[in-house]
C-alpha cells in the first residue's frame, strides 16, 4: 500500500545550484566549468516521497519552493554525476507547467553528497525488492490437514504389544516378599539293619572278622 502523505527521506541544510553551461562534448559535465564560487542559488534539499513516487525538491530558508526534481529510477536521466567530483550532479527539473530544464548542483560537504547517493540508492532497492515479492507466484497448494468424515486414527501409548510387566509383591513391612526357593533334594536315608554299617554297628567286639 502506497503512503499517502508525504515521508521525507533527506533533509540537508545546504546545497548550492548552478547554471549550466553548454555541454562541449558527449562525455558528460565537468563541475570545474560552472563557476563553484558563485553559485545561482543556496538553499536546502528534501529528498521525499509521496504515494510512492520520490522527488527531490529544493526549498528556501522558509521553505518555499525553489524547483522540484521527480526521480522515476536511479541511476537515470533524473540525477546524473559530473565526470571531476562526488560532490555535483545534474538535476532534471520540472516545473508544474511540465517545462524541463537542468541544473547543476552540489555540497560544500562530502558526507553530504554521500548520504544522498545512499538515499536514492536504498529507496529504489527498496521499490525492486517489493516489486520482486509481488510479482511472486501464490498459487501455492493448500494442505488439508483435517479429519474427513468417518475417518479415524489410533495412537499407541507405551507398551504396543499389550503385555505387562510382572508385578513384585511388598511385605508389609516395607520389604520385599522373595519367592521361595526350589524344594531342595532329601536324601533318603533307612534305618535298615541290614545296611553295611547296620551290620557293624549291631556286632559284638567279640565278632570282627578276622583278615
Amino acid at each position: 500500500m502506497e503512503d499517502a502523505y508525504e515521508r521525507t527521506l533527506l533533509m540537508k541544510n545546504e546545497c548550492f545550484v548552478y547554471a549550466l553551461p553548454p555541454r562541449t562534448s558527449n562525455r558528460g559535465y565537468r563541475a570545474a566549468d560552472w563557476g563553484l564560487d558563485k553559485p545561482l542559488w543556496t538553499g536546502r534539499l528534501k529528498i521525499s516521497t509521496f504515494n510512492g513516487k520520490l522527488s527531490i525538491k529544493l526549498l528556501d530558508s522558509e521553505g518555499n519552493l525553489f524547483a522540484e526534481a521527480p526521480v522515476p529510477e536511479y541511476p537515470g536521466v533524473a540525477v546524473e554525476s559530473v565526470t571531476d567530483s562526488s560532490r555535483y550532479f545534474i538535476l532534471r527539473i520540472i516545473n508544474t507547467e511540465g517545462k524541463v530544464a537542468f541544473i547543476g548542483a552540489g555540497f560544500g560537504d562530502r558526507g553530504d553528497a554521500f548520504d544522498f547517493n545512499v538515499t536514492l540508492q536504498d529507496h529504489f532497492k527498496r521499490v525492486k525488492t517489493d516489486e520482486k515479492i509481488e510479482q511472486a507466484p501464490v498459487n501455492q497448494p493448500n494442505l488439508d490437514l483435517g479429519l474427513k468424515a468417518g475417518q479415524t486414527f489410533r495412537i499407541n501409548i507405551g507398551n504396543s504389544a499389550g503385555k505387562s510387566k510382572p508385578k513384585t509383591k511388598t511385605n508389609p513391612t516395607g520389604g520385599l516378599l522373595l519367592p521361595p526357593p526350589p524344594a531342595a533334594a532329601t536324601s533318603q536315608t533307612t534305618s535298615n539293619d541290614k545296611s553295611d554299617w547296620g551290620e557293624f554297628s549291631s556286632a559284638s567286639n567279640d565278632q570282627w572278622v578276622q583278615f
